[in-house]
């Protein structure tokens, strides 16, 4: 007996479960791949799984039905796999211990996966009833969403008739989303010089920022540490005669940094403390408000290499203290909506060489294709080069759609309020599929999930059961 078995909608959970005891992690998903297989065989459904492990099942439209428009349900296969730190399982091995709790599930030590097996769950709890009123439907499972949305990036939708999309990977009920950024990695490589300098090694550092997710919270103003401590190394070449050694900051792309550090050398270490104990005192009336922890620290370190001459130095800087970062533009459509923005996410020095990585992120392709030339631009001019990967389509936000006007009305009706429909400064899958087929009406929505990417990620049954019945009412009514 299963632990989910009385649990309602019981197909849903029966196949919530089913998944559950496969690993499913990212870059793992042939397993699960060939479970949704079988499923389809099974059942005498359509059925087509790519190289990638995609997986794409085509159920005909319901009687009555058979003229109505097709549809696609969409969601992805892959878990993120995190653990606490006393747990010994092997999750490329073994499957979950699932645990009810109340109104609740979690896993035993381990992440859920229901981001975003509920999806894959209720896709499968449809696509087994023959009770169901719907059109064609075209239910989409996706590999490695969650490492750059590898899967819909190399998926084949030659095969889809529908232009409608729903897609059951968002974590709170009640909310529509509608839109989202798309973006790119820019890496900016500089080639360095080096020499011998006299003086002694300091490293000088910047920390105590408060930092934030560079998507969710890139509007609040926060200040990006790899910028401000190249703004303070510009502000010292004025005040002391140093070389630049190193210069190290952030360690994630969608992270604001909130550290970073260069070590230098210098004969005028006296000078070199006093001029950034002035700076220090500068910042503390500048961010007071948005950086009350800013600090600026002077410490003897040990070189490692060779300083950089004074003109690899000075690239360096133009280079760090000149590429946009932050928040570029807000939208026009929807008010407080980021549109545009980019985040100077991590800064790394080699012997020869400096590398700066910035993830960039709009809604609308123009405004990123436009940084992605304005940073290629600058780096060029500092003899430098710009390498461009995980670069994904933005989904702007349709004035007319029929969908989300159809999920708004049963909304009120089911819940007897109006839910929030909203555009993300994310990446989602909904972008990809917009961009690979032209006029795609198309949704996010899901129910209530709580500390994903965790061990302690909850899936909320009654919030499961709300949202089953507005899925399904929705397709009732696509005729």
């Amino acid at each position: 007996m299963g632990v989910l078995d009385q649990v309602e909608p019981k197909k849903v959970f029966h196949f919530f479960e089913e998944i559950c005891q496969i690993p499913h992690g990212s870059r793992n998903t042939k397993q699960i791949s060939d479970y949704l297989a079988a499923f389809a065989a099974q059942r005498n459904l359509e059925c087509h799984q790519d190289s990638s492990n995609n997986i794409i099942i085509i159920k005909a439209a319901s009687e009555g039905y058979e003229a109505s428009a097709p549809v696609i349900l969409q969601g992805h296969m892959d878990m993120v796999c995190e653990k606490a730190p006393d747990c010994r399982k092997d999750m490329a091995k073994e499957g979950l211990d699932l645990v009810l709790d109340g109104d609740t599930v979690y896993a035993k030590g381990t992440t859920l996966g229901a981001d975003d097996g509920i999806a894959v769950a209720m896709g499968l709890a449809i696509l087994d009833d023959d009770t169901l009123a719907h059109p064609r439907l075209e239910a989409v499972f996706t590999v490695d969403e969650e490492i750059d949305m590898l899967g819909a990036n190399t998926l084949d939708t030659g095969l889809l008739k529908g232009r409608r999309l729903i897609n059951l990977d968002s974590e709170e009920e009640g909310i529509f989303t509608v839109g989202c950024a798309g973006g790119a990695t820019t890496q900016c490589k500089l080639p360095l010089a080096r020499e011998k300098a006299a003086g002694k090694a300091y490293a000088v550092k910047v920390s105590g920022l408060v930092g934030g997710h560079s998507g969710a919270e890139i509007h609040k103003g926060h200040v990006n540490a790899n910028g401000l401590l190249a703004r303070l190394l510009l502000h010292l070449t004025k005040a002391v005669d140093y070389a630049l050694v190193s210069f190290t900051g952030g360690n994630k792309d969608n992270a604001i940094p909130v550290e970073a550090e260069a070590v230098l050398v210098t004969e005028d270490a006296h000078g070199l403390v006093q001029a950034c104990r002035a700076f220090e005192e500068l910042l503390h009336n500048e961010l007071r408000v948005r950086e009350p922890r800013v600090t600026v620290t002077v410490s003897p370190a040990a070189a490692g290499e060779l300083p950089m001459t004074k003109e690899s130095r000075n690239r360096v800087l133009c280079l760090l203290a000149n590429l946009p970062n932050g928040v570029q533009v807000m939208s026009a459509d929807i008010p407080g909506l980021v549109q545009t923005s980019l985040n100077l996410g991590v800064v790394r020095t080699e012997k020869d060489l400096l590398t700066a990585r910035s993830l960039l992120r709009s809604s609308l392709d123009s405004e990123k294709h436009m940084l992605i030339e304005r940073i290629t631009s600058l780096a060029a001019l500092l003899q430098g080069r710009v390498e461009l990967s995980n670069e994904y389509p933005g989904w702007e936000y349709a004035p007319v759609s029929p969908l989300r006007d159809l999920f708004v009305q049963v909304y009120w009706e089911q819940y007897g309020k109006a839910p929030k429909v909203e555009t993300i400064h994310a990446g989602l899958e909904c972008g990809l599929f917009a961009a690979k087929l032209p006029g795609l009406d198309c949704i996010s929505l899901g129910p209530t999930l709580t500390d994903i990417h965790t061990y302690r990620e909850r899936l909320h049954i009654a919030s499961i059961q709300r949202t089953w019945q507005l899925v399904l009412e929705v397709l009732k009514r696509l005729k």
